[in-house]
């Protein structure tokens, strides 16, 4: 092969390779929950196809979503480990865009690959098996045959790894309701509540059984879990005076809102509403990822 020839070849990879980028990335974040991790994932899955024998590869797409996989696989049992002592409430990264439907192609690329953070957060629950078997099966619709050598398991063995997860999901997650400008009104309720110092009102727009989880960041801010729609309402009182810096935003493609004060982001609120009523909240306040967050969309 010539030089020329080499250089075509490796342009024609990378071209088939951007072409899968997407799908690869939506892989990688719901196994991750990290952006920027599963960005890094989908970098090593090109490194280890430019290594490969690619003209071999009878299905390029399969082949690297499986590369994928076991590549997020390893970062999170490698996460695993480093987490085990921590009790640190740890969020996944939101993906934010618009709420007035004026979405560029790219916000709306981002959406599409974006899964709301109430499952995210379950996912999180899972063992790395168990939550590879979920999402390759369940979500990308991958064989079982394909997942198995992945997770080292037989294919009777990596069903049941996605049924205990499918039965863990079902016992945990909250389904939104598919009404998202009814959302938006339970949540801009709970706002006006919480700005005007309503403590009443913002009871009744919450479950009782309402969770709030806060992730202020490993060893820079409070870490919180609260449940019931009364130690919930007493939160939001205290940060009353945040409200009127409130903007609405969709947060993985359900309402939320972005306290920013003096051009600075001060906390993210991604809310999950089922049947008129806010059943979780959860906030991110960590200073390093709310500066990574692109919010250039809002008119400030």
């Amino acid at each position: 092969m010539t030089k020329e020839d080499h250089v075509d070849a490796t342009d024609w990879l990378a071209e088939r390779f951007e072409e899968q980028r997407p799908q690869l990335r939506s892989v990688a974040y719901r196994m991750l929950g990290s952006l920027s991790e599963a960005e890094d994932a989908v970098q090593e899955g090109w490194l280890r196809l430019a290594r490969s024998d690619a003209a071999a590869i009878e299905n390029l797409g399969a082949w690297l979503t499986t590369v994928v996989g076991r590549v997020c696989l390893d970062m999170l049992r490698s996460r695993k480990a480093r987490r085990e002592e921590s009790l640190d409430v740890r969020l996944p990264d939101p993906i934010l865009t618009s709420i007035d439907g004026g979405l560029d192609p790219e916000q709306e690329a981002v959406l599409a690959e974006s899964v709301g953070l109430a499952l995210l957060v379950v996912l999180d629950t899972l063992s790395p098996a168990e939550r590879l078997a979920f999402v390759l099966h369940d979500m990308f619709a991958v064989p079982f045959a394909e997942i198995a050598p992945i997770v080292g398991r037989s294919v009777d063995a990596t069903k049941m790894l996605a049924s205990r997860a499918r039965t863990r999901i079902r016992g945990r997650a909250a389904i939104p309701d598919v009404d998202l400008a009814r959302q938006r009104e339970v949540v801009n309720a709970y706002i006006a509540a919480a700005r005007e110092g309503d403590f009443d009102a913002l009871v009744q727009v919450l479950d009782p059984e309402v969770v709030l989880r806060a992730d202020g960041g490993a060893g820079r801010g409070p870490s919180r879990y609260l449940r019931g729609a009364e130690a919930v309402a007493s939160s939001a009182m205290s940060f009353r005076h945040l409200a009127a810096y409130g903007h609405h935003v969709l947060v993985n493609g359900g309402p939320g809102a972005l306290t920013i004060r003096d051009g600075v982001p001060i906390s993210l609120l991604g809310f999950t509403v089922v049947g008129d009523r806010i059943v979780e909240i959860d906030v991110l306040s960590d200073p390093e990822r709310l500066r990574a967050l692109d919010f250039t969309f809002l008119e400030l």
